[in-house]
């Protein structure tokens, strides 16, 4: 049980320096010095909030039983506070590392084919899929949207690395965004698994909450990719002169 209180308090500290520092690459320029710093506060946070995140879920499946009595459904417990967070965590991590790669590698995307990114990004689709497979055996949506989006969200990657350039329609710059803003996410959304559960226990399970930054981040990440596109093809500039 102290073990399991040291790492939400570990969990707690490094989320918070990742959940503040999440907005501040959003608003500063980006590429900007302000703009990298931020960026690897959030980073460095969320990698430490999901590697915790994933010692909290392999604790609540496998550590003593009963760790939260107020909750009866055992299995929706292990569902959500074991193998969804497990996810989760593994999902941060993956966006963490793909946001980062995208950057390093942007002239050679070929470098983003290896074992060491391909394994991450499996890892996800794995641990994704058993979460939506849970999930639809408990009978909780929240857990099958989830891993919906961020198995998608790994598909979409892949296509940006193993797409023929002549045929990519999108920028690493496009892909940095999309990743980092998955990742706030994800981390948003497992933790607030740790703070639910104490705070407001009678609402944890509701899928309205739970939902909340897939919601807010999803329409962030489409704002964003169509503002993107608007600038990219000029439509922002006012209208185009007829042809003489």
């Amino acid at each position: 049980m102290a073990l399991f209180e040291a790492l939400v308090v570990l969990h707690v500290a490094t989320g918070a320096v990742g959940l503040t520092a999440f907005w501040g690459p959003i608003v500063t320029r980006k590429g900007a010095t302000k703009h990298r710093k931020w960026g690897r506060a959030t980073c460095y946070g969320f990698l430490g909030a999901g590697a915790l995140a994933i010692a909290m879920a392999l604790l609540s499946l496998y550590g003593p039983d009963h760790r939260h009595p107020e909750v009866t459904d055992r299995a929706l417990y292990e569902g959500l506070f074991g193998w969804m967070m497990l996810y989760l965590g593994v999902l941060t991590i993956g966006f963490v590392d793909y946001g980062l790669a995208v950057v390093r590698h942007s002239r050679d995307r070929r470098a983003l084919r290896s074992v060491r990114y391909q394994a991450i990004i499996g890892a996800v689709v794995i641990s994704g899929a058993w979460c939506g497979i849970y999930g639809f055996k408990v009978g909780h949506p929240l857990m099958m949207l989830v891993a919906f989006i961020g198995i998608v969200a790994m598909m979409i990657q892949q296509l940006y690395i193993w797409r023929p350039a002549e045929s990519l329609r999108t920028t690493y710059i496009g892909e940095h965004f999309r990743a980092l803003i998955g990742m706030g996410i994800s981390a948003y959304t497992a933790f607030l698994s740790v703070g639910l559960i104490r705070l407001i226990p009678e609402h944890v399970f509701n899928p309205l909450i739970w939902a909340g930054p897939s919601i807010i981040g999803v329409s962030l990440i489409l704002y964003f990719t169509v503002k993107g596109k608007r600038t990219a093809t000029g439509t922002t500039s006012g209208p185009r002169p007829h042809p003489q």
